[in-house]
């Protein structure tokens, strides 16, 4: 088959199509025709040498996809030949074929198609596994997010507001704002232009945020902080901003808050499929009456994902997504 691979660490240049070996579908897998892969910052890291995939997981970038089962290994029920199905997956979704772990498989949503389905997996199991069963947001409270226009920002404002939560977003831009208000969210914040900690406790009479989902690090960790209502927790799944920062644990200690920060790709198969489960059950039927969406940005052709890495680094809006 043919995948993506990279000739060495650097710029979105080193992505090559290039003939690998075929995957085969080993015990309790599904091997999956992909139709269409999501890009994510994970895959742009792992391009520049940053982030290696686990260990017996393919080279290839890519964490999530979507297309019909070729084959099933021994040990696998519930899944047949020919289903639409979409994964989420360790590594390898840039490519003609993966295999994944049949507990990561999930069934394309009705009213969805493949290729928006390539661009689910990912950014909808991280929101759920670190906003909610992590940071256990709840009716009413207020959930801070970071990059409200990125993937995951588009689909942690609509599950926020299907859960009851009110939303506040920051975002670079009116048009980026506009598109985050379109999904729902209540309080729109330019940080380029605005304090998201000042506008942050002006929305909630001074409160602050129950819930901060942040993807930038150590840059906004103070901020974060002091952005914090009291018992409330920060999750952080990401760090644009950089690695390492002072932490003031009296600060933290007087808001009675907590610091978490988790990625899905190193997980045990069995807690990645315990997510999973968890998404197919709460979030699918969201997906399949409308109340969340996918935004979508752009797609590209799989042997140009070089210049859909270029998309993903530069201004946009949403998911954006390879096809086959």
């Amino acid at each position: 088959m043919y995948a993506i691979s990279m000739t060495e660490p650097g710029g979105p240049e080193v992505l090559v199509w290039t003939q690998v070996p075929d995957p085969e579908a080993g015990e309790g897998e599904v091997l999956i025709d992909v139709a269409a892969a999501g890009v994510n910052r994970a895959d742009v890291l792992q391009r520049q040498g940053f982030y290696a995939p686990p260990p017996g997981t393919p080279p290839y970038p890519g964490l999530e996809c979507a297309g019909r089962v070729a084959a099933v290994g021994p040990g696998v029920t519930g899944w047949n030949v020919g289903d639409e199905v979409c994964a989420l997956l360790a590594g390898g979704g840039y490519a003609e074929r993966v295999a994944v772990p049949a507990g990561q498989v999930l069934p394309v949503p009705a009213g969805i198609d493949l290729v928006t389905a390539g661009a689910l997996p990912e950014a909808l199991c991280t929101v759920w596994s670190n906003v909610f069963a992590g940071a256990r947001l709840a009716a009413g409270e207020t959930l801070l997010v970071h990059g409200g226009a990125s993937g995951i920002g588009t689909a942690a404002i609509q599950l926020a507001k299907a859960s009851g939560a009110r939303v506040a977003v920051t975002a670079g831009g009116p048009e980026k704002l506009a598109r985050c208000a379109e999904l729902g969210a209540d309080v729109l914040i330019d940080y380029r232009e605005q304090d998201f900690v000042a506008e942050t406790k002006a929305a909630t009479d001074g409160r602050g945020a129950d819930v901060i989902l942040d993807i930038i690090g150590a840059k906004y960790l103070a901020r974060n902080i002091d952005a914090l209502a009291p018992n409330g927790r920060i999750t952080v799944i990401g760090f644009q901003g950089g690695v390492k920062a002072e932490l003031n644990l009296q600060a933290l200690m007087a808001k009675r808050g907590s610091i978490a920060s988790a990625s899905l790709r190193a997980r045990p198969v069995a807690e990645k499929s315990a997510i999973v489960a968890e998404v197919r059950e709460n979030v699918w039927p969201l997906l399949a009456d409308g109340r969340v969406r996918t935004v979508v940005h752009r797609t590209f052709p799989m042997d140009e994902a070089a210049d859909a890495h270029r998309a993903l680094e530069g201004d946009h809006t949403g998911k954006v997504i390879l096809t086959r």
